[in-house]
């Protein structure tokens, strides 16, 4: 059964950074496109930022961009997500999430094929 599984997540002051990673896949990683996304108690998992099979191609929800930067390592087969000054709304749990294709499909959970169990960040104020 493939897994992802992420890592990094945490309790920081508002203004803080945080860098999560997710690996998986095994030699599926290189191949396909991966997001980030998130949820919070009573709302729908929303995306956060998606990223092409070999890194060129990065896409960012309008209102994170600027402060949240997805990145790959195929090498290693880990994708980072780097947040720089967290508000505490940026509480959440952090999902990764693998594509069936090289590019990012339509930022929607659905079109994503592969998930890990999630990582809580929490901001506090």
């Amino acid at each position: 059964q493939v897994q992802l599984l992420e890592s990094g997540g945490g309790l920081v002051q508002a203004g803080a950074s945080l860098r999560l990673s997710c690996g998986g896949l095994g030699r599926s990683f290189g191949l396909v496109a991966m997001g980030w996304f998130r949820q919070t108690p009573g709302k729908e998992r929303e995306f956060v930022a998606a990223i092409n099979w070999n890194g060129d191609k990065v896409y960012y929800a309008d209102s994170l961009k600027g402060r949240f930067t997805i990145s790959r390592d195929n090498v290693k087969n880990t994708l980072d997500l780097q947040m720089i000054s967290l508000k505490p709304e940026d509480t959440a749990v952090y999902y990764c999430a693998a594509a069936l294709r090289a590019e990012p499909p339509p930022p929607a959970p659905i079109n994503y094929y592969y998930w890990g169990q999630g990582t809580q960040v929490t901001v506090s104020s």
